[in-house]
């Protein structure tokens, strides 16, 4: 590596670092005061605090790591051009690739980085400080309030080789909306769809209304062996409504292959919305890191446009908030449109990556040629 890149890359780095720990000390800080007297009436040890605040370390760092990029980027460039420095390389001959080759390799590994964080580390995390916040942080009160609310797009394994999806689950009421089962047998495939509009526990089992039960040969799941209606059965399932609490699969806490592999299973079950909503999240995933690359190769034009001594630290951190602003509006827009139907899954998870890099490319070929 030459001198110049490491020059560059040692402050790129030294700045990414430090915009992540300052992140980092002021959500702990923020979320700390603000929940200061909750830990006090539940007299929550200090060690556990700190495992707690520990825990949310990976998901503070794939959710900053995109700004913090962008900020060390343009400070690192902001500081050459004020030095003339970028004026130097260029007048040697080097061109605008060969001068922010150090930013887009970091940007590259910084991307690598965050999926791996976001596979390995993250689901892990979320699950160890929600059970730690469980147990020895909420209030009863608030527990109360949880157990009322009304719980949407539930999901879970169940027991006979099961697979439940319940549109809206009213867990004080202890009654399912939009009920669809998915039976397999043993190789996998699939023998037996229940459809209903609604399910109610009457404390021993489970009765549905408006039932359809569908019976299918695994070697031929084209046609269907049996349809049966019911306008009310009492239903074969063991599982009461705390196991449906306890067993619901959460998208946020698979990863990339249990998320794949969960939606192969549910495939078969007709739920379209559902599984529409799934693929979005699935390539959302895959995506997500690389929006740390993009955001970075978007913040290079205007990191080396910046040339005012005096007010270099505002324009810096103005352009990565109108950078980042934009990315992830434009992002989410395109999230909801995917799970709206309006476009593809991978369409929704990748338009924002494609528009921003081709706006990037546009620039630098416009204004660097």
């Amino acid at each position: 590596m030459r001198i110049l890149d490491r020059y560059i890359t040692k402050s790129i780095i030294t700045i990414f670092i430090a915009t992540v720990l300052i992140f980092c000390f002021l959500y702990i800080l923020i979320d700390v005061t603000s929940n200061l007297d909750e830990y006090i009436n539940h007299k929550v040890p200090i060690q556990i605090l700190v495992e707690f605040y520990l825990l949310t370390i990976p998901l503070m760092l794939v959710q900053t790591s995109s700004i913090a990029c962008l900020i060390a980027v343009l400070f690192t460039f902001g500081r050459l051009n004020n030095a003339n420095e970028v004026i130097a390389m260029r007048s040697s001959g080097m061109n605008f690739w060969q001068i922010t080759k150090p930013a887009i390799i970091f940007g590259l590994l910084v991307s690598m980085t965050i999926f791996w964080v976001n596979e390995k580390c993250v689901t892990k995390a979320q699950a160890l400080s929600e059970k730690i916040r469980n147990e020895n942080i909420i209030l009863e009160t608030d527990r109360i309030k949880k157990q009322q609310e009304k719980i949407t797009n539930l999901t879970f394994y169940g027991l006979k080789n099961r697979l439940y999806f319940v549109d809206t689950f009213d867990q004080h009421k202890s009654e399912l909306y939009g009920i669809t089962i998915v039976e397999y047998d043993e190789k996998q495939n699939m023998a037996q769809k229940i459809v209903a509009l609604k399910g109610a526990w009457t404390g021993i089992a489970w009765k549905f209304t408006q039932c359809q039960v569908t019976a299918y040969d695994p070697t031929n799941l084209e046609t269907p062996v049996k349809i049966t209606v019911y306008k009310e059965k009492l239903m074969d399932i063991k599982e009461t409504p705390e196991d449906f609490l306890q067993q619901r699969l959460q998208v946020s806490s698979m990863n990339i292959r249990q998320l794949h592999d969960y939606i192969i299973r549910f495939s078969r079950s007709g739920a379209s919305k559902a599984l529409n909503n799934l693929r979005v999240d699935l390539h959302q995933k895959i995506a997500y890191p690389f929006g740390n690359f993009v955001i970075v190769l978007v913040g290079l034009p205007f990191a080396l446009m910046i040339r005012s001594r005096k007010g270099t630290t505002f324009a810096a951190l103005g352009v990565a908030l109108l950078v980042g602003f934009l990315y992830y509006v434009t992002n989410a827009v395109a999230l909801a449109f995917g799970k709206g139907g309006f476009f593809p899954p991978v369409i929704a998870a990748w338009a924002t990556p494609l528009i921003f890099s081709a706006i990037a490319i546009t620039i630098i070929e416009t204004d660097f040629a």
